[in-house]
């Protein structure tokens, strides 16, 4: 079995190891699934948005540029100046193509120059262009017109006519203005790419330092939870953090330390049923011993050994069950029977059962209360184990001699609350805290050994299950447990 334990604690350790890179990659890869998700807004803003704002924002400012020329143009003769088209070529950064009223090309003027040898030029082939266009009919119809031409979304032609005057004859204007967009867009391109570039590896840096850092607390909160695991609940996680991992860290050093503790309770409680389970099964095999080999002739003295054996089996009997029904009731197992009785009588029974055991010790037991009946609905033999547990608890923490007190106090709202009054060393509030936690026996009580240090956990749970109030009060001359209960009317046919 051993073995085996340890083959499967060696397969969890490999299996954590396997999984350890996981959390951080995972969180590096959430972080650059972020810069990637950045970089490709970036992109789709440059290439959807900017470029093509870019675009029409030149475009609008050429156009803007052109229209008072093109009011000049149409009110005067353009031979009064032969530098006009000279320098209007120029402004424009383009091609001036200036027509007669037949439709024929008489001259070409590019960025301030005219060109002699037409046909040979680059710029005839605009022209070719514009004669060969649909819009060439504007110009016979001598109607001033605008087109625009875009080309690989990075070039864009500007066609404008405009009827003039030449030398007194009608004339044609036509001009070309080309914007160049490629140079501006593979700039901005360039730049994007570097920003893309130095935000990866900046980003992936940032990303393994930051996993590392918010990995690294919850590997050693692992390690932790491993070796308390393993019974190691001295182990505490080294994480120095004020936010939810250092709490969460503070919470596994707690949880450590309460198992610590239910582990020291939990041998403690073995080592007292079993001490006190050896002492009834020494008394039975001894007074059974002495019957069969001394008394057994003797029928007054065999009677009286006989009444110690069976007096010692109910009390071991007596223990056996209140571990076997914590157990149960904490698993769910027993179920509650509630029906109407005499709470008085009950709790009056009770006390006289358990005042014989008192008396053992020279401690009395005393009863006070009403004498009308309290009837509620609740569990009888549940609280049968309340009262006798709580009483346990009373006469393992009195002193020789003194007197036990249980009381039936009426208090408003039909409440009746009964309480277990008993002198001895106060409790501390510290032990209030744990005083009904399971296997807690404290630290302040006598030699006694009457119960098996879960009674008060067997109270909080049977309490608990009826919904009743309960709790204890100390000081330094007495202890009181107490617990309330509701009157109940009875039914007509009872």
């Amino acid at each position: 079995m051993e073995n085996i334990n340890e083959t499967k604690k060696s397969e969890l350790k490999a299996l954590h190891r396997k999984k350890r890179p996981g959390l951080m990659f995972q969180l590096w890869g959430m972080m650059m699934g972020l810069v990637v998700l950045t970089a490709a807004c970036m992109w789709f803003v440059q290439v959807f948005f900017f470029e093509h704002t870019y675009a029409e924002t030149a475009l609008s400012n050429s156009l803007k540029q052109l229209q008072p020329v093109m009011s000049d143009l149409t009110n005067r003769d353009l031979t009064e100046d032969d530098r006009l088209l000279p320098f209007l070529s120029r402004m424009i950064d383009g091609t001036i193509f200036l027509v007669d009223d037949a439709g024929d090309l008489t001259d070409i003027y590019s960025y301030g120059h005219l060109l002699a040898g037409v046909q040979n030029e680059p710029e005839y082939g605009i022209w070719k262009f514009i004669r060969n266009s649909d819009e060439f009919s504007n110009v016979k119809a001598r109607q001033i017109y605008q087109n625009v031409l875009k080309s690989d979304h990075h070039i864009i032609n500007i066609h404008i006519g405009i009827p003039v005057t030449y030398a007194g004859e009608n004339a044609y204007l036509l001009i070309e203005n080309m914007i160049r967009t490629d140079t501006a867009f593979t700039f901005n391109r360039m730049q994007l790419i570097i920003l893309t570039v130095v935000l990866t590896i900046a980003a992936s840096i940032l990303a393994a330092v930051g996993s590392g850092y918010f990995t690294k607390p919850i590997f050693a909160i692992k390690h932790t939870v491993d070796r308390l695991a393993e019974n190691d609940f001295s182990a505490r996680a080294d994480v120095n953090r004020q936010d939810e991992l250092g709490e969460l860290a503070e919470s596994v050093g707690l949880l450590g330390q309460a198992l610590a503790r239910v582990d020291v309770l939990r041998k403690e409680v073995i080592a007292n049923v079993s001490h006190e389970l050896r002492s009834p099964l020494s008394v039975i095999s001894g007074y059974a011993e002495l019957v069969r080999d001394i008394h057994w002739k003797d029928e007054a003295a065999r009677n009286e050994d006989l009444d110690l054996i069976i007096e010692e089996s109910n009390r071991m009997s007596e223990m056996v069950n209140d571990i076997l029904d914590y157990s149960q009731l904490q698993s769910g197992y027993i179920r509650l029977r509630p029906e109407f009785f005499d709470f008085t009588g009950l709790a009056e029974s009770e006390t006289s059962h358990c005042a014989a055991a008192a008396a053992t010790y020279g401690i009395r037991v005393r009863f006070d209360a009403p004498k009308e009946s309290v009837f509620i609905y609740a569990d009888p033999l549940k609280l049968s184990q309340v009262l006798r547990n709580l009483l346990y608890n009373a006469i393992n923490h009195t002193p020789e001699g003194d007197t036990i007190t249980v009381s039936l106090e009426t208090k408003a709202n039909h409440t009746v609350r009964l309480s277990v009054t008993n002198p001895g060393t106060p409790i501390s509030e510290e032990d209030k805290k744990i005083i009904w936690e399971r296997y807690q026996r404290s630290q302040h009580q006598s030699g006694r050994r009457m119960g098996t240090g879960i009674g008060l956990s067997i109270v909080s749970t049977i309490l608990n299950a009826h919904g009743m109030k309960y709790g204890v009060d100390s000081d330094e001359k007495e202890t009181v447990f107490w617990f309330e209960v509701t009157k109940a009317d009875i039914p007509q046919e009872s």
